[in-house]
């Protein structure tokens, strides 16, 4: 297998390791030099969607949020990161790895995230130096 082909079979999994899909909308929030570039084209490729900011004023699928311990309140960014999602949409919290700088504790992850009414569903090493938290609401019984 060429260096190329490698290369972009790593990038295919990357989104797809996050589950997302082909047409899906995904809201990128917290952007910054740090995040993984890598990671953000393979989500482009497989939605085939470019990503869209936080100035985005529709629905969407999935939230990227990009968050750093320095970053703030957690809660309070994942609080703000539920407003666009749509029924059955989920929140992808990427965090740095443990050992790198901005390191986010997953007890504070899961304390942020059970207080704003969230479950953690799954966590995946979602690029080199980034871990993925997948984040989705309660379904709601009727």
């Amino acid at each position: 297998m060429s260096a190329t082909a490698g290369q972009a079979q790593s990038e295919r999994s990357l989104a797809e390791r996050l589950g997302l899909k082909a047409g899906q909308v995904v809201q990128e929030i917290g952007y910054d030099d740090d995040v993984d570039e890598e990671l953000r084209r393979s989500v482009e490729e497989l939605t085939g969607n470019e990503l869209v900011d936080e100035d985005y004023e529709d629905v969407v699928d999935i939230v990227l949020l990009w968050w750093r311990e320095e970053d703030g309140d957690l809660f309070e960014g994942l609080t703000d990161a539920m407003i666009p999602l749509t029924g059955g949409g989920n929140i992808w919290l990427l965090t740095p790895k443990a050992g790198r700088d901005g390191h986010v504790e997953p007890s504070d992850i899961g304390e942020a995230a059970q207080t704003a009414g969230l479950s953690q569903t799954s966590s995946v090493s979602a690029a080199r130096e980034w871990s993925g938290t997948r984040l989705v609401a309660p379904k709601v019984r009727k």
